[in-house]
Protein backbone atom coordinates (compact mmCIF):
# COMPACT_ATOMS: atom_id res chain seq x y z
CA UNK A 1 0.00 0.00 0.00
CA UNK A 2 1.21 3.31 -0.83
CA UNK A 3 2.27 6.30 1.43
CA UNK A 4 -0.81 8.32 0.46
CA UNK A 5 -3.26 5.14 0.62
CA UNK A 6 -1.60 4.65 4.73
CA UNK A 7 -2.86 7.42 4.97
CA UNK A 8 -6.37 8.18 4.13
CA UNK A 9 -6.58 4.84 5.98
CA UNK A 10 -6.25 6.37 9.00
CA UNK A 11 -7.83 9.45 8.23
CA UNK A 12 -11.07 7.00 7.02
CA UNK A 13 -10.83 5.31 10.27
CA UNK A 14 -10.64 8.46 12.49
CA UNK A 15 -13.69 9.34 11.08
CA UNK A 16 -15.44 6.30 11.10
CA UNK A 17 -14.47 6.01 15.19
CA UNK A 18 -15.99 9.07 15.42
CA UNK A 19 -19.21 8.34 14.15
CA UNK A 20 -20.17 5.80 15.43
CA UNK A 21 -19.18 6.90 19.27
CA UNK A 22 -16.29 4.70 19.89
CA UNK A 23 -14.13 8.26 20.26
CA UNK A 24 -15.26 11.70 20.54
CA UNK A 25 -13.19 14.74 20.99
CA UNK A 26 -10.04 12.00 22.52
CA UNK A 27 -8.73 9.12 21.37
CA UNK A 28 -6.71 7.74 18.56
CA UNK A 29 -5.95 5.35 14.98
CA UNK A 30 -2.77 4.18 13.94
CA UNK A 31 -1.53 1.92 10.83
CA UNK A 32 2.16 0.81 10.54
CA UNK A 33 3.27 2.20 6.94
CA UNK A 34 3.94 -0.87 5.96
CA UNK A 35 4.37 -4.51 6.76
CA UNK A 36 7.21 -5.51 8.73
CA UNK A 37 8.64 -1.75 8.82
CA UNK A 38 9.33 0.37 12.47
CA UNK A 39 7.43 3.13 11.38
CA UNK A 40 3.95 4.17 11.06
CA UNK A 41 1.26 6.90 10.88
CA UNK A 42 -0.82 8.41 13.06
CA UNK A 43 -2.54 11.85 12.99
CA UNK A 44 -1.39 14.96 14.34
CA UNK A 45 -3.10 15.82 18.38
CA UNK A 46 -6.36 16.47 16.50
CA UNK A 47 -9.93 15.16 17.69
CA UNK A 48 -11.05 11.99 15.38
CA UNK A 49 -13.44 13.92 13.69
CA UNK A 50 -11.17 16.58 12.07
CA UNK A 51 -8.73 14.43 11.13
CA UNK A 52 -7.10 14.70 7.29
CA UNK A 53 -5.26 12.95 4.97
CA UNK A 54 -2.27 15.90 5.44
CA UNK A 55 -3.10 15.78 9.40
CA UNK A 56 -1.56 11.48 9.08
CA UNK A 57 2.29 11.74 9.85
CA UNK A 58 4.98 9.05 10.17
CA UNK A 59 6.44 8.31 13.34
CA UNK A 60 9.36 6.00 14.20
CA UNK A 61 8.98 3.47 17.07
CA UNK A 62 10.55 5.92 19.68
CA UNK A 63 7.63 8.27 19.14
CA UNK A 64 9.43 10.57 17.06
CA UNK A 65 7.99 12.32 14.17
CA UNK A 66 9.97 11.10 11.41
CA UNK A 67 9.88 14.26 8.88
CA UNK A 68 6.87 16.93 9.96
CA UNK A 69 8.81 18.27 13.35
CA UNK A 70 7.39 20.63 16.11
CA UNK A 71 4.02 19.27 14.72
CA UNK A 72 1.69 18.42 18.15
CA UNK A 73 1.73 14.89 18.38
CA UNK A 74 0.02 12.83 20.65
CA UNK A 75 0.83 12.00 23.93
CA UNK A 76 -0.40 8.32 23.95
CA UNK A 77 1.65 7.63 20.68
CA UNK A 78 3.98 4.95 23.14
CA UNK A 79 0.74 2.88 23.00
CA UNK A 80 1.10 2.36 19.30
CA UNK A 81 4.73 1.97 18.92
CA UNK A 82 5.65 -0.07 21.63
CA UNK A 83 2.66 -2.42 20.81
CA UNK A 84 4.52 -2.15 17.08
CA UNK A 85 7.68 -3.14 18.60
CA UNK A 86 6.68 -6.24 20.26
CA UNK A 87 3.29 -7.42 17.77
CA UNK A 88 5.14 -7.74 14.20
CA UNK A 89 1.76 -9.14 13.43
CA UNK A 90 0.13 -5.88 14.43
CA UNK A 91 -0.43 -3.33 11.55
CA UNK A 92 -2.72 -1.01 12.68
CA UNK A 93 -3.69 0.21 16.28
CA UNK A 94 -7.51 1.86 18.03
CA UNK A 95 -7.13 3.62 21.27
CA UNK A 96 -11.29 4.69 22.73
CA UNK A 97 -12.18 6.03 25.97
CA UNK A 98 -15.90 4.50 24.84
CA UNK A 99 -18.47 4.17 27.57
CA UNK A 100 -19.58 1.63 27.54
CA UNK A 101 -16.15 -0.76 28.41
CA UNK A 102 -15.36 2.26 30.97
CA UNK A 103 -17.67 0.32 33.52
CA UNK A 104 -15.42 -3.12 33.14
CA UNK A 105 -11.96 -0.84 33.85
CA UNK A 106 -13.12 -0.08 37.36
CA UNK A 107 -15.27 -2.43 39.01
CA UNK A 108 -12.69 -5.32 40.75
CA UNK A 109 -13.82 -8.32 39.84
CA UNK A 110 -15.52 -7.66 36.42
CA UNK A 111 -15.10 -9.46 33.48
CA UNK A 112 -15.72 -8.94 30.01
CA UNK A 113 -16.77 -11.75 28.24
CA UNK A 114 -17.22 -12.69 24.52
CA UNK A 115 -21.57 -12.20 24.33
CA UNK A 116 -22.14 -12.33 20.87
CA UNK A 117 -21.05 -14.60 17.48
CA UNK A 118 -19.24 -11.20 16.28
CA UNK A 119 -16.88 -10.58 19.43
CA UNK A 120 -15.08 -14.03 19.61
CA UNK A 121 -11.94 -12.11 19.29
CA UNK A 122 -12.70 -11.21 22.88
CA UNK A 123 -12.43 -14.61 24.10
CA UNK A 124 -9.17 -14.18 26.91
CA UNK A 125 -9.41 -10.50 27.42
CA UNK A 126 -6.90 -9.74 30.65
CA UNK A 127 -8.24 -7.81 33.81
CA UNK A 128 -7.24 -4.36 32.96
CA UNK A 129 -3.71 -2.80 32.93
CA UNK A 130 -3.26 -0.31 35.76
CA UNK A 131 -0.58 2.04 35.57
CA UNK A 132 -0.30 2.01 39.07
CA UNK A 133 1.15 -0.71 39.66
CA UNK A 134 4.06 0.18 37.86
CA UNK A 135 4.33 4.07 38.39
CA UNK A 136 2.38 4.43 41.72
CA UNK A 137 -0.80 5.92 42.71
CA UNK A 138 -0.29 9.84 41.28
CA UNK A 139 0.03 9.63 37.48
CA UNK A 140 -2.51 10.77 35.37
CA UNK A 141 -2.96 7.41 33.74
CA UNK A 142 -1.50 8.19 30.14
CA UNK A 143 0.68 6.52 28.44
CA UNK A 144 3.05 8.75 27.75
CA UNK A 145 6.45 7.20 27.62
CA UNK A 146 7.95 4.01 26.52
CA UNK A 147 8.78 2.51 29.47
CA UNK A 148 4.74 2.56 30.16
CA UNK A 149 4.31 1.78 26.83
CA UNK A 150 6.18 -1.41 26.86
CA UNK A 151 4.63 -2.56 29.55
CA UNK A 152 1.46 -1.70 28.38
CA UNK A 153 2.38 -4.12 25.31
CA UNK A 154 3.47 -6.54 27.45
CA UNK A 155 -0.04 -6.37 29.26
CA UNK A 156 -1.49 -7.09 25.90
CA UNK A 157 0.73 -10.13 25.04
CA UNK A 158 -0.70 -11.73 22.33
CA UNK A 159 -4.13 -10.54 22.45
CA UNK A 160 -6.62 -8.39 20.39
CA UNK A 161 -7.82 -5.95 23.35
CA UNK A 162 -6.58 -4.60 26.36
CA UNK A 163 -8.51 -2.89 28.93
CA UNK A 164 -7.02 0.32 31.01
CA UNK A 165 -8.22 1.13 34.23
CA UNK A 166 -10.44 3.92 34.34
CA UNK A 167 -9.37 5.05 30.88
CA UNK A 168 -10.81 2.98 28.50
CA UNK A 169 -9.31 0.24 26.03
CA UNK A 170 -6.83 -0.80 23.00
CA UNK A 171 -7.67 -2.69 19.87
CA UNK A 172 -4.76 -4.02 17.41
CA UNK A 173 -5.25 -5.89 14.36
CA UNK A 174 -3.63 -7.12 11.21
CA UNK A 175 -5.09 -4.45 9.31
CA UNK A 176 -6.91 -0.89 9.84
CA UNK A 177 -10.23 -2.72 8.97
CA UNK A 178 -9.75 -5.67 11.33
CA UNK A 179 -8.67 -3.26 13.98
CA UNK A 180 -11.59 -0.73 13.90
CA UNK A 181 -13.56 -3.63 13.80
CA UNK A 182 -12.54 -5.24 17.00
CA UNK A 183 -13.08 -1.59 18.33
CA UNK A 184 -16.55 -1.03 17.38
CA UNK A 185 -17.13 -4.50 18.54
CA UNK A 186 -15.62 -4.58 22.18
CA UNK A 187 -17.91 -1.39 22.60
CA UNK A 188 -21.02 -3.18 21.48
CA UNK A 189 -20.39 -6.38 22.98
CA UNK A 190 -19.72 -4.20 26.44
CA UNK A 191 -23.71 -2.65 25.73
CA UNK A 192 -25.15 -5.96 25.29
CA UNK A 193 -23.51 -7.81 28.19
CA UNK A 194 -24.43 -4.83 30.50
CA UNK A 195 -27.95 -5.28 29.46
CA UNK A 196 -27.58 -8.49 29.71
CA UNK A 197 -26.51 -8.94 33.36
CA UNK A 198 -29.62 -6.80 34.30
CA UNK A 199 -31.97 -9.72 32.99
CA UNK A 200 -30.05 -12.13 34.72
CA UNK A 201 -26.36 -14.03 34.35
CA UNK A 202 -25.29 -14.01 30.83
CA UNK A 203 -24.18 -17.17 29.17
CA UNK A 204 -20.80 -16.33 27.32
CA UNK A 205 -19.40 -17.72 24.34
CA UNK A 206 -17.49 -20.83 25.52
CA UNK A 207 -13.75 -21.08 24.10
CA UNK A 208 -14.49 -23.42 21.61
CA UNK A 209 -17.40 -21.46 20.08
CA UNK A 210 -15.97 -17.93 20.60
CA UNK A 211 -12.52 -19.26 18.52
CA UNK A 212 -15.13 -20.98 15.61
CA UNK A 213 -16.99 -17.33 15.55
CA UNK A 214 -13.46 -15.36 15.28
CA UNK A 215 -12.26 -17.79 12.53
CA UNK A 216 -15.80 -17.14 10.94
CA UNK A 217 -16.18 -13.02 11.28
CA UNK A 218 -12.74 -12.52 10.90
CA UNK A 219 -12.75 -12.83 7.19
CA UNK A 220 -15.71 -10.33 7.23
CA UNK A 221 -14.14 -7.46 8.50
CA UNK A 222 -13.38 -6.23 5.14
CA UNK A 223 -17.29 -6.13 4.20
CA UNK A 224 -18.29 -3.95 7.60
CA UNK A 225 -14.92 -1.55 6.57
CA UNK A 226 -16.60 -1.09 2.56
CA UNK A 227 -19.73 -0.26 4.59
CA UNK A 228 -18.57 2.42 7.26
CA UNK A 229 -16.53 4.12 4.70
CA UNK A 230 -19.51 4.59 2.85
CA UNK A 231 -21.07 5.60 5.29
CA UNK A 232 -18.93 7.99 6.87
CA UNK A 233 -15.56 8.95 5.24
CA UNK A 234 -16.39 10.10 1.76
CA UNK A 235 -12.62 10.44 0.58
CA UNK A 236 -13.68 13.82 -0.87
CA UNK A 237 -14.24 14.85 3.04
CA UNK A 238 -10.55 14.06 4.00
CA UNK A 239 -8.66 15.68 1.69
CA UNK A 240 -8.41 13.47 -0.64
CA UNK A 241 -7.97 13.46 -4.87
Amino acid sequence: MSDAASRLEVAQASRILSSVGVVDAFGHVSRRSREGADAFYLSRSLAPALVRVEDVLLHDLDGNLVAEVGTPVFLERFIHAEIYRARPDVNAVVHSHDPSVLPFTVVPGASLQPICHVCGFLAGTQPPFDVTDVAGDATNLLIQNPTLGRQFAAHLDKGAVALMRAHGFTAVGASIPEAVFRAIYTARNCQIQLAAMQLGKPRYLSDGEAAACESTTSAQADRAWKLWVHQFADPSLLGAS
